[in-house]
């Protein structure tokens, strides 16, 4: 039998020099693509999640959202788009920080949660931790409990996941990759 986080990672495409030179690009469209692997990663959180008592789940612009609404529609619950800066049309609140090629800032709307929500935060990949952390700042800034960070990928050489444990918050990574 295979290992799903095994199976998962060998379904991941490397660009090599994107989005700049010396970075392989870890690719998740391929798991996308394909219904018989997207299914069983969709599995994969679920199977984490089925019994977590959560209210929602949010997802990092761009890739978090297909991730997280999958996610959520199959456990029930609603779902919350962190996006980009200058995406949602109603009142929001903000968070910039640093990427890895430079710095960012998403926004969520100020209603998106209440108070006492427990939120799972998805995406597909940590790198640097900076979208995570920003998205984790935004929604206890509202009054949620981010119960667990989730991502497919995680590159660890860039510290990422470290920063994001460090901060107190649980991180479940389906595969990992060493180098960046």
């Amino acid at each position: 039998m295979v290992n799903p986080s095994e199976f998962i990672k060998q379904h991941i495409r490397t660009v090599p020099d994107w989005p700049q030179a010396g970075v392989q690009f870890r690719d998740i469209t391929t798991l996308l693509q394909d219904p018989k692997i997207f299914r069983v990663l969709i599995d994969i959180f679920l199977a984490r999640y089925a019994d977590a008592k959560l209210d929602l789940v949010a997802g990092m612009d761009a890739r978090g959202f297909i991730l997280g609404s999958v996610v959520a529609y199959e456990l029930n619950i609603g779902f919350v788009p962190i996006r980009k800066k200058g995406k949602l049309p109603f009142t929001t609140v903000s968070e910039s920080y640093e990427l890895e090629y430079g710095s960012a800032t998403v926004e969520l709307h100020t209603d998106a949660c209440k108070a006492g929500d427990r939120v799972l935060l998805i995406d597909d990949l940590i790198a640097t931790g900076g979208t995570m952390m920003a998205g984790k700042k935004l929604l206890e800034r509202l009054g949620a409990t981010v119960v667990e960070g989730a991502v497919i990928v995680d590159l660890p050489e860039l510290g990422g996941s470290k920063l994001i444990q460090e901060s107190g918050l649980s991180l479940f990574k389906v595969c990992d990759f060493a180098g960046h």
